[in-house]
């Protein structure tokens, strides 16, 4: 038998009759809702950012596959997911080039020159949004309010350690539930695509009807945040709904090249997740942990792939040069 017919390509990997683009369309489609509610939100600016990010994403993508000579991809909708990620992960107030900047850092280096869409080691948009935050923190967590009075700074409702806070809800503070409202629909400060609960779970319901996602990282991941900010004391809907939990969840850490294939290890992938957001939010010097969380988790995936693959019935190990194969 030739060696060529065992070659499996890297993922995603389709059961069905769809293909890449279709899947892509889907995520386009699916963050259309929290797109919407960050421009009604936070104005003219945010679509400002997501589409600078878009375009850059896009136009690196194609610039870089034909310097390469390599077959056009940008036609897939991945480069646009990208953006639109990338946008999301960044406040409404950051300075132009340092978006365009994360886009190169997104396209050119965490995707294209690890061999491009499904070859990538971590999600784009996360580690281009952690390069940023590690290169501008004063720009990547300048989040203020449209309407405010000369604007309020640090207004997301986390803030250092982890803990919840009411620094801003508007006219809610001290209100639980109204303060619960305030995060379910958005009004508050935070990046910009993840402030609107509302609008991250019609997108995140939308992918799990179109099965383009399984529910297994997404519960995962919420179930275990929820839980452990229970037993630290916290409100756990407050906990789930503030910061980018739900946007990393649904959208992100769900990323086929970058997490596990098999499903037990998509729940361990979700736990993962969860635990270490948890672990930032509560110890580190950073009110946010749900990107270094799927970052770190996306490094472990290979191996928690391996480790939770079922052994075909029958097999038997096969001795190979450098070692054994299953």
């Amino acid at each position: 038998m030739d060696d060529k017919m065992l070659l499996v390509s890297p993922a995603p990997h389709f059961r069905r009759n769809r293909d890449t683009q279709s899947i892509m369309l889907d995520v386009v489609i699916a963050l259309m809702p929290a797109f919407i509610a960050s421009v009604i939100i936070f104005g003219w600016r945010a679509l400002l950012v997501v589409t600078v990010c878009v375009l850059t994403c896009v136009v690196c993508e194609l610039l870089f596959e034909k310097l390469c000579k390599r077959p056009v991809t940008v036609n897939d909708f991945s480069a646009v997911v990208t953006g639109m990620l990338l946008g999301f992960n960044l406040p409404y107030t950051v300075p132009i080039w340092q978006a365009v900047f994360g886009s190169v850092v997104a396209i050119v280096v965490v995707k294209q020159l690890f061999g491009g869409i499904g070859k990538n080691f971590a999600n784009p948009a996360i580690t281009a949004r952690i390069v940023l935050l590690v290169s501008f923190a004063g720009a990547m967590t300048n989040f203020t309010i449209i309407g405010t009075p000369d604007g309020i700074s640090s207004a997301t409702p986390l803030v250092e350690g982890g803990s919840i806070s009411t620094v801003f809800f508007g006219n809610y503070a001290g209100q639980s539930g109204n303060r619960l409202l305030t995060l379910f629909l958005g009004n508050h400060g935070g990046a910009l695509g993840e402030t609107c609960a509302l609008a991250i779970l019609i997108g995140g319901i939308y992918l799990l009807c179109r099965r383009v996602i399984s529910w297994h990282i997404p519960v995962a991941f919420i179930g275990t945040a929820a839980l452990l900010g229970a037993v630290a004391k916290h409100n756990a809907l407050e906990y789930i709904l503030s910061g980018g939990i739900l946007l990393g969840a649904f959208f992100m850490a769900t990323d086929y090249s970058t997490s596990p294939s098999t499903k037990s290890g998509k729940i361990i992938f979700g736990i993962g997740c969860g635990l270490v957001t948890f672990l930032i939010r509560e110890f580190a010097g950073y009110p946010e942990g749900v990107s270094f969380a799927i970052l770190l988790m996306n490094i472990l995936a290979p191996l928690i792939t391996m480790a939770t693959r079922k052994k075909p019935f029958g097999t038997k190990k096969i001795k190979v040069k450098g070692g054994e194969s299953k």
